[in-house]
């Protein structure tokens, strides 16, 4: 068993076929094809079931593969920790995004100092709602990821403060109010946005015992702004991820009593992170982000 197999294994997982991980990975398919008969060989068990149009893991594999990201996330650390005696001049880190406050209002000045620094480090970022960041992370699929604190089963460290704002179309009769409660927003069609933090708004409405009328879920932003702009819906969204720019066809309304947004970076272990992931970490929670 080698850690090539291992990375052609997790990647032909991630991916869904072979010959899109020959295509990430620049070689043939059928060097793919040989090194997962090879690895399902040396094992004894079959890793992945093939079908006419796609391929999925046996339950063997799906137990194998996250053995397998861990074995290639502590090969990576390996890697980093011979780089970082050497400068840190090569090495790889992979980043867990979600929503407009992470990747518009925080990544750009945390990257803009990181690759200032490290020019040497290539970043991959991925970019998902914040519940497949926190799945990300458990697969080990990144090494860091952004997310809304707090949140226990990670390392987590804290980066900005914010609070959650009700989202009200410009004409309607909420939006001549200072301040709005939970109640408020849940007598008119409602629209969930999935890319920032639905799970939060979901919880907030829940412990409240309250039931918004959801009619709509975007999973992007612009795509909520556009809606309540229309005036088809109310939302609720976290004060930070919204554009700079005023928008005259929609107004934003503090709750009463008001509701804080923290967010932060997560990793799976800090023990185990790469010096790759620890100095993105440790450059992040000092910046200056108003």
């Amino acid at each position: 068993m080698t850690l090539t197999q291992l990375e052609i294994f997790s990647l032909v997982a991630e991916l869904h076929g072979f010959t899109s991980a020959a295509n990430r990975l620049g070689i043939t398919q059928s060097a793919v094809s040989h090194a997962i008969k090879s690895l399902e060989q040396e094992l004894g068990v079959e890793l992945l079931r093939r079908h006419q149009s796609h391929i999925e893991l046996s339950d063997i594999g799906q137990q194998l593969l996250l053995r397998a990201r861990a074995m290639l996330g502590l090969a990576s650390t390996l890697r980093q920790e011979a780089a970082d005696a050497r400068g840190m001049k090569r090495g790889t880190l992979r980043i867990g995004s979600f929503g407009p406050t992470s990747s518009i209002k925080l990544l750009p000045k945390i990257l803009q100092h990181y690759r200032a620094t490290y020019p040497g480090i290539e970043v991959h970022i991925d970019e998902g709602p914040d519940r497949q960041v926190l799945q990300w992370l458990e697969e080990r699929r990144i090494d860091v990821g952004f997310v809304v604190l707090p949140e226990e089963r990670f390392d987590t460290f804290a980066l900005v403060e914010d609070q959650m704002v009700a989202l009200i179309p410009a004409d309607h009769e909420l939006a001549r109010r200072d301040s709005l409660t939970l109640s408020d927003l849940c007598h008119d069609p409602f629209i969930l946005t999935e890319a920032g933090s639905s799970e939060l708004v979901s919880r907030l409405f829940s412990a409240a015992r309250l039931t918004p009328d959801i009619r709509y879920r975007s999973s992007q932003l612009l795509s909520t702004l556009e809606t309540v702009s229309r005036g088809d819906a109310l939302t609720l969204v976290a004060e930070l991820s919204l554009p700079d720019a005023e928008q005259p066809r929609y107004v934003t309304k503090p709750l009463t009593p008001p509701v804080k947004r923290q967010v932060g970076l997560a990793v799976l272990d800090q023990r185990q992170s790469s010096p790759a992931t620890l100095a993105f970490i440790k450059l992040a929670v000092n910046l200056d982000y108003r």
